[in-house]
């Protein structure tokens, strides 16, 4: 064959290969359109990170984009059959609560995508994907500072329902503490309880004064309303206070102004707007593989989607979030495990057994 002759071939084949891939991106989708969980898409909850997540995707692949802020949950349905009749592409809905009015939607328009911020999606229709984390990451990471921190080696938690990732939230948390507390040799005590309510504030807050009078001086809470009130009462009595899912020092404590926002040391966050991103990306970008309908995109350490906050306002030294640093990076390579099985939700590896095993070096000689 003439070198002409393979020039010409090689260019053809080229030229095959990138019709090919640009038609493997093109864009399956021109139109995003956010159902909020009740609240507005600037409360700082996961109404706001799914919001910014949307935002993000829309700017990067140029698509129409709105929103619809729910009053009552009453309205779900009638706030996604907003979006499917003005034809919006992709339907990004918010919340647990809202769930079961996705799913029949998804169901009933199998041309329309949806996309269910921590909604849990099991053999469901291949227009519907679920966005649940890895809590027992950010538990860990925090769980980890509380040992750090803990003079009185007391440690709590107040938790809502146990369901599975409030279950995650727990153990994850509980093996932080105990990780941390063995490579700093020191002995802790942890107490913890489950409310069956993630709408009980006052029940938070009387579980926090239990726990403070048993000596508790760092306190984690993980269950909505329920955990937020107990840190809210445990600050103002000047313990140390986690929050959970989003930065809850600019929602529980107000950006610094309530009472107690300097004794936020941290919150475990899911980054719900790193899972709207990378599935409305995915459809943008015609990556179907990496959409994966009819299941759950899980947000871990390695996807960026499981982290922790603070200092904020507080005094806690920036020595001990560079160790935070450490275990996310050995989280999200791999080379150090919570001990959870995410599945299940329990503990499968003990604390010893992960010492023993783990490859992570987590350097604290620069603890003051």
């Amino acid at each position: 064959m003439s070198k002409l002759r393979l020039l010409v071939l090689a260019s053809v084949i080229l030229m095959l290969g990138i019709v090919s891939v640009t038609a493997a991106q093109e864009s399956t989708v021109e139109s995003v359109c956010l159902v909020t969980d009740v609240g507005k898409i600037n409360d700082g909850t996961f109404n706001q990170f799914a919001y910014e997540g949307m935002l993000a995707a829309s700017e990067e692949y140029d698509l129409e984009s709105t929103f619809i802020e729910t009053a009552a949950q009453t309205d779900y349905a009638a706030n996604i059959d907003t979006c499917i009749s003005e034809g919006y592409d992709v339907v990004v809905t918010v919340g647990f609560l809202i769930a079961d009015a996705t799913l029949a939607a998804a169901q009933a328009n199998p041309e329309v995508y949806f996309i269910g911020v921590d909604q849990f999606v099991f053999e469901g229709p291949a227009n519907y994907v679920g966005i649940q984390g890895r809590e027992d990451q950010s538990a860990f990471l925090v769980g980890a500072l509380a040992a750090m921190v803990t003079e009185s080696n007391v440690i709590g938690g107040v938790f809502g329902i146990d369901i599975p990732p409030v279950v995650r939230f727990r153990n994850g948390y509980e093996q932080g503490i105990q990780y941390m507390a063995s490579l700093l040799g020191k002995e802790v005590s942890i107490l913890g309880v489950y409310i069956d309510s993630f709408t009980a504030p006052d029940r938070g807050a009387a579980a926090a004064q239990q726990f403070i009078g048993e000596g508790v001086d760092v306190l984690f809470g993980g269950g909505g309303p329920t955990g937020s009130g107990a840190i809210a009462a445990a600050a103002a009595e000047g313990i140390y206070v986690i929050g959970v899912d989003k930065d809850e020092y600019f929602t529980t404590f107000g950006a610094g102004e309530t009472p107690g926002a300097d004794r936020i040391i941290s919150s475990g966050i899911k980054r719900v707007d790193v899972g709207v991103r990378d599935m409305v990306a995915a459809l943008a970008g015609g990556m179907m593989d990496e959409f994966p309908g009819g299941s759950n995109y899980v947000l871990d350490a390695a996807n960026g989607g499981m982290s922790y906050g603070g200092p904020n306002e507080s005094d806690i030294p920036q020595e001990f979030y560079d160790v935070l640093e450490q275990i996310q990076a050995a989280l999200a390579d791999g080379t150090l495990i919570t001990g959870v099985n995410p599945n299940t939700a329990e503990v499968e590896t003990s604390v010893d057994e992960i010492l023993e095993t783990s490859e992570a070096e987590i350097d604290l000689s620069a603890l003051p």
